[in-house]
């Protein structure tokens, strides 16, 4: 990969860890920030919420921005307004500052990782594809599973306004680079908002992700969560529909009739994603519910999901050239499947080292899934689909995100309600580490659709038989 691309892949890979390890470090220091602010701990998870419905509201729009004020401009004004919204973040000295703060992260949020995608897919060539995306998609493996072991450290060692202050520095540093070193794609002519299409998709995000993040909570309303599950469904259908009938929609759908596309970003990928997700929701409760693990000892063990995912960043682009997308999506997929659900056998008893192993093998694989997939994702768009296709696929990982860990937390749920417990047993994890299991199998062996060729331009396979 030529030099240019890879600082062009690390700017943008910095920028997305910067933003995902922010939103997964705020659960380690609600109670100190609720005692912070004289509220309960539930009372400031508000700021989850609303950066969720503002990242949900907002993300629709970034390919439209893009397009008309250029990719480099709008990348470089969200990680601005998301460092000045961190400041914000870290200075607040109420709920509701804290509030607005968490909002206005979560519209540089909506526009940070669909546009940065774009900057990388305007920057790469098809050859070098497959490194650039294994680069940006390093920080959603690797956020999630750091997160916890520092943000429990900030908080406890130092205070938990340094969780959002340390963006200031990262955030201006990511600003300058991307001042110097990104180009700025070619704006286009002026095309008139979609404001209709706008309203929809963003009513239809905001209702279909807090209705399923808020079955992740302890306590769930059912009807509520139902409700606005149900709303966000009915008006995802009626933007769909405007999007296909109107001339200049503000999202372009035509990606999702590309094949390699709509398998790998869509339907087995969506899947896929949502059973992986909820992986790093469950090992945390697991050892620390369950094995009366401290969360430093619980951390510790998690960061070997960790090692596993950076571990097989070197292999994975020969692997992917040896075998193809088809084979590793299916055969790598399995192992993936199969390490989730052997996470079912642990107890209190087992070996560390057994336990590590498992999670080693299950980062591994989880890498390298995630990598196969979102190159694949953009292996056939033309390059006038690139804004809607990135957009798409940064609002479908989001759903599957947030679907992975209420996948998660619906199963203990109603393992806790027909056990009739007071809490989750081990016996509750062990259904879910299956479910979660299995899901991510069916949705592997569903990869068999694909042409053994797929991708074979941007892996630089060469399947028996075949013309490279």
């Amino acid at each position: 990969m030529r030099a240019d691309t890879r600082l062009i892949a690390g700017i943008v890979a910095g920028a997305f860890f910067m933003q995902l390890l922010d939103s997964a470090i705020i659960n380690t220091s609600l109670p100190q920030m609720a005692a912070t602010f004289g509220v309960t701990a539930l009372g400031v998870s508000i700021g989850i919420t609303i950066y969720l419905m503002s990242a949900a509201a907002f993300m629709p729009l970034s390919g439209w921005l893009a397009d008309r004020f250029g990719s480099r401009n709008v990348f470089m004004a969200a990680i601005a307004l998301f460092t000045l919204a961190s400041l914000c973040c870290g200075l607040a000295g109420n709920l509701l500052q804290f509030g607005m703060a968490r909002a206005a992260q979560g519209i540089g949020g909506a526009l940070m990782a669909p546009v940065g995608r774009m900057v990388v897919l305007r920057s790469t060539q098809k050859s070098e594809l497959l490194q650039a995306i294994a680069l940006i998609t390093w920080p959603a493996l690797a956020a999630p599973i750091v997160a916890p072991a520092l943000g429990g450290f900030i908080t406890t060692y130092i205070s938990w306004r340094w969780n959002f202050l340390l963006n200031v520095p990262l955030g201006l540093v990511g600003v300058m680079l991307a001042a110097r070193f990104v180009p700025n794609g070619p704006a286009a002519a002026p095309a008139p908002l979609d404001w209709q299409g706008f309203a929809l998709s963003g009513l239809a995000l905001t209702g279909l992700l807090y209705g399923l993040q808020s079955l992740s909570q302890t306590h769930i309303d059912a009807a509520l969560s139902g409700g606005l599950i149900l709303t966000g469904a009915v008006l995802g259908w009626l933007a769909i529909r405007h999007f296909r009938r109107t001339p200049q929609p503000l999202l372009q759908l035509s990606p999702a009739r590309v094949h390699t596309y709509a398998v790998s970003s869509i339907t087995a990928g969506t899947a896929f994603r949502t059973a992986i997700t909820a992986t790093p929701f469950l090992l945390p409760l697991l050892f620390q519910l369950i094995f009366g693990l401290s969360a430093l000892a619980s951390g510790g063990l998690i960061l070997v999901y960790f090692v596993g995912n950076m571990g097989i960043k070197a292999l994975t682009t020969p692997i992917l050239r040896r075998l193809g997308f088809r084979r590793v999506l299916v055969g790598n997929g399995v192992l993936a499947g199969l390490a989730i659900a052997a996470c079912a056998l642990f107890t209190a008893a087992t070996p560390h080292a057994l336990v590590m192993a498992v999670l080693l093998v299950a980062g591994m694989t989880r890498s390298m899934q995630f990598t196969g997939l979102n190159s694949l994702s953009f292996a056939d768009i033309a390059p006038e689909q690139r804004s809607s296709a990135a957009t798409l696929s940064s609002v479908t990982e989001q759903v599957a995100a947030v679907l992975g860990v209420a996948f998660a937390a619906i199963v203990l749920n109603l393992g806790q309600r027909l056990g009739g417990g007071s809490a989750v047993s081990l016996g509750d994890f062990r259904v879910a580490f299956l479910a979660a299991g299995l899901l991510a199998i069916a949705a592997a062996l569903s990869f068999r659709r694909l042409d053994p060729r797929a991708g074979a331009e941007v892996s630089g396979h060469r399947p028996p038989g075949g013309r490279h």
